[in-house]
């Protein structure tokens, strides 16, 4: 079940978030996503969250600050089950325009959001970490099936 993201929940999503980034990202040093997690933290208290939510337990969740997708983030016990896809599909009916930041070589990510119809619009490089990022927007609609 997708749910508003709730006060209470913070200490796990931002546990999810930390364990995801440094799986995922292990071309970024460690210690830059343990130095941004105070940050991030209050970050998350002020954006717009949705989690994924089984028998009490975040499984996964999503971040938006205004039209910007900061992130999907899934539990690494609960990836490949297509929660994911479906934070996104959430994300999609309540926010018709958006773009998000994902780096090249995440390229699981990469291919997850093309597959889902997001394209991309920028090349750059993230200051912080001097690693090529691709801006990918969803401009669309979700077509009936």
């Amino acid at each position: 079940m997708i749910r508003k993201f709730e006060r209470k929940d913070i200490e796990q999503v931002v546990q999810i978030w930390l364990e995801g980034n440094v799986e995922t990202h292990d071309f970024v040093p460690r210690e830059y996503w343990i130095s941004h997690y105070s940050l991030v933290k209050e970050q998350f208290l002020q954006a717009d969250m949705y989690v994924y939510e089984q028998d009490k337990n975040i499984q996964g969740f999503a971040g938006m600050m205004g039209d910007y997708l900061a992130g999907i983030f899934v539990d690494k016990k609960y990836r490949s089950m297509g929660i994911g896809k479906s934070l996104l599909d959430h994300i999609k009916k309540i926010y018709p325009r958006f773009s998000l930041n994902v780096y090249q070589k995440n390229t699981r990510a990469v291919n997850f959001y093309l597959r889902e119809g997001l394209l991309i619009v920028s090349e750059g490089v993230d200051e912080d970490t001097t690693e090529t990022d691709y801006t990918m927007r969803w401009n669309g609609h979700i077509e009936e099936r």
